[in-house]
């Protein structure tokens, strides 16, 4: 997938947004396809699965239990013992994160970007922000993590870059 230049036109912001967001979940997946993902490389002890795990659960905490305020069963399952945390292979992970990228999709697509979403106990007593917010949160955070994951590959096969 190529990076969604600024310089390319796109009428809807929302769809521009969704773009980084797709983009850097294509980034995720190559960068954590044809590594073991439950091994270290960092001293913090996180693995690419776990990464790629947490993200997942990222977009479903900020948008489905967050701004949409949809009660949803574990909103930090990704956590074990205070730390990121999975089991699963690449297939479950690219599937799952594959799924929440389309529930995504579909909360982004039927909401302005102005819209503010619902108050709830995501926000911790504070006011909900806006759907911008949200997925420039959103989009920052995939940018970091693609970031690590960046160094991490680096530090296994000397692969690096996008």
């Amino acid at each position: 997938m190529d990076f969604p230049e600024p310089t390319v036109p796109i009428a809807d912001e929302r769809q521009a947004l969704l773009g980084y967001l797709d983009y850097f979940r294509a980034v995720v997946l190559e960068k954590v396809t044809g590594v073991d993902l439950h091994v270290s490389t960092l001293p913090s002890g996180w693995t690419p699965g776990e990464l790629v795990n947490h993200l997942r659960h990222v977009e479903r905490r900020w948008l489905e239990w967050g701004f949409e305020g949809h009660a949803i069963s574990d909103p930090w399952a990704d956590r074990q013992d205070d730390r990121w945390h999975t089991t699963d292979d690449l297939v479950t992970l690219t599937t799952n994160l594959g799924a929440q990228a389309a529930t995504t999709r579909r909360i982004v697509e039927s909401h302005d970007l102005d819209h503010t979403g619902q108050p709830g106990e995501r926000w911790d007593g504070a006011d909900p922000p806006p759907l911008r917010r949200v997925l420039l949160h959103l989009v920052q955070e995939y940018a970091r993590h693609v970031g690590h994951l960046d160094v991490v590959r680096e530090l296994r096969d000397g692969a690096t870059g996008e």
